[in-house]
């Protein structure tokens, strides 16, 4: 005679499963486990935007390198495609660049509106420095750019309601694809 517990019984509805749906809404990011973990320290010991140029472009996240500035994507982006635009000399403030710096981050941040248009047909963008952790710098000890993308549909009740952003795709696909379309000078 047969165990009936060795019988499987048919499911007759989604409600005795696991992972039942209920109303929490969850957005799976693994990948930021690696940030989670390492916690503030690794931004106090060393500065993500002077180690960036001596990695490779794809560990780096560098989609286009200038004479004294380059471009790499954000790890903690605002949207897909966000970027940073960065002298390689570890300076705070933009009063501190030389004019070349500022000439290279200036049409760096053109080159960048352009590929993104291209790229993600964004409709417009954000582009902004905070300068000094008052000001809202996450790295405030080296100068940088933003340049985010936006959308007209870009904008739900993530961002008001759980502080949470939902990015479509993950950074390296988006490193890959703003590097292949930047201009080779």
């Amino acid at each position: 005679m047969s165990d009936a517990s060795d019988t499987p019984r048919p499911v007759e509805d989604a409600a005795h499963l696991a992972g039942v749906p209920d109303e929490f809404q969850r957005l799976w990011t693994p990948h930021r486990m690696a940030y989670i973990q390492a916690g503030p320290d690794p931004l106090v010991e060393e500065c993500p935007f002077c180690a960036a140029p001596e990695k490779s472009d794809a560990d780096g996240l560098i989609v286009a390198r200038g004479r004294t500035a380059f471009v790499l994507l954000n790890l903690f982006p605002y949207n897909s495609g966000h970027l940073l635009v960065c002298p390689y000399r570890h300076i705070a403030t933009y009063d501190l660049a030389t004019a070349e710096e500022v000439a290279e981050i200036g049409a760096l941040t053109q080159t960048a509106m352009r590929v993104l248009r291209e790229v993600s047909r964004c409709d417009g963008f954000n582009l902004g420095m905070n300068q000094g952790a008052v000001a809202g710098a996450g790295v405030a000890g080296h100068l940088h750019q933003h340049v985010v993308p936006r959308w007209a549909t870009d904008a739900n009740f993530f961002p008001i309601i759980a502080k949470t952003k939902a990015l479509p795709q993950l950074l390296g696909d988006v490193r890959e694809a703003v590097a292949t379309a930047w201009p080779r000078g």
